[in-house]
């Protein structure tokens, strides 16, 4: 029987060398509105307070970075 709690060595180095990958390819700003959406479950009006700019620019900036990442690791 597979131990579904072991981590799988070569899936836990991929996932490394993503997290790594991305954070090279983002601004600061860039890596905190990722932070914030993805991990703090804020909304983009939210992350704009944080970051004192306009909920419309929020979402540019996700928008062009979940752009920018399709195509470089597609």
């Amino acid at each position: 029987l597979e131990d579904r709690r072991e981590t799988d060595p070569a899936r836990c180095l991929q996932k490394k060398d993503l997290i790594e990958t991305v954070r090279e390819m983002l601004t600061q700003n860039e890596r905190l509105v990722v932070t914030l959406y993805y991990y703090e479950q804020l909304s983009l009006r939210e992350i704009g307070q944080v970051l004192r700019l306009t909920e419309s620019r929020i979402c540019q900036i996700h928008t062009e970075l979940v752009q920018r990442l399709k195509r470089r690791l597609s």
